[in-house]
């Protein structure tokens, strides 16, 4: 599996991560749009990051909610949403192409992306958007017990979807993520390690009622925000290996 990881979520004298050192270990760099967090410089910095490192670059949009840092939902309309993530992944494919770099995939951001795996109707609104782009895209989106499904429906409008794992969150029996504010939500290193050798070498989680859920995952979605982060990184890193 890839290792993706949000990158580029500093804004103005604000920092956030430790974006550097995560790009030198992954595979996948989600790079903030702006409209949750990011300005130009910072986008500008990231992308020379991930040239430098040679990582595989992913516009990550979100919702219009730079205070909420994303993480609030918003009723919008087909179209507006399809505008919002148009402007956003355009923004990041033009600065992309200014340092010879090309986007390779789109990855919803926090409420958005919660939001859309669980409502198929937004789901199809975001990969209609992908699809309208004119350059080929793919979409990440949570692998679940659904997955299947949801390849059909992309296929039909020629989208490819990339499917992702959490190693440190905590599934429902639908392969869902449960609420961070449930507990046992985020796993614990002990826990997350495991459930990363288990996705790694038999290809399931261990949901919240004890079930065994199959999952089929392309990437797996680590971070970077400091320093205990990116020694897990590393680990995962040699557990895949």
């Amino acid at each position: 599996m890839l290792l993706n990881c949000d990158l580029g979520e500093s804004f103005g004298a604000w920092k956030m991560g430790l974006d550097e050192q995560a790009m030198a270990v992954i595979d996948c760099a989600n790079i903030a749009c702006g409209f949750h967090a990011g300005d130009p410089t910072v986008i500008a910095k990231t992308l020379k990051l991930a040239k430098q490192y040679r990582v595989m670059i992913g516009a990550h949009p979100s919702y219009p909610d730079l205070q909420g840092f994303g993480r609030r939902s918003m009723k919008m309309s087909a179209q507006e949403l399809t505008d919002t993530l148009h402007y956003q992944i355009a923004a990041l494919d033009g600065m992309a192409q200014c340092q010879g770099l090309t986007l390779a995939y789109v990855k919803p951001h926090g409420a958005l992306y919660n939001d859309m795996m669980a409502d198929e109707s937004l789901l199809n609104i975001v990969i209609q958007a992908i699809a309208r782009y004119p350059k080929e895209l793919k979409l990440m989106v949570l692998a679940t017990a659904r997955q299947n499904e949801h390849k059909a429906l992309a296929e039909q409008l020629g989208v490819t979807l990339m499917f992702e794992a959490f190693a440190d969150r905590l599934y429902t029996d639908e392969g869902m993520l449960t609420p961070r504010s449930q507990a046992n939500a985020v796993h614990d290193k002990t826990a997350l390690m495991a459930q990363v050798r288990q996705l790694a070498t038999q290809g399931c989680v261990t949901t919240e009622s004890g079930k065994q859920l199959a999952l089929t995952a392309d990437t797996l979605c680590v971070h970077g925000d400091n320093e205990a982060s990116l020694a897990q990184i590393n680990e995962i890193s040699i557990l895949l290996t």
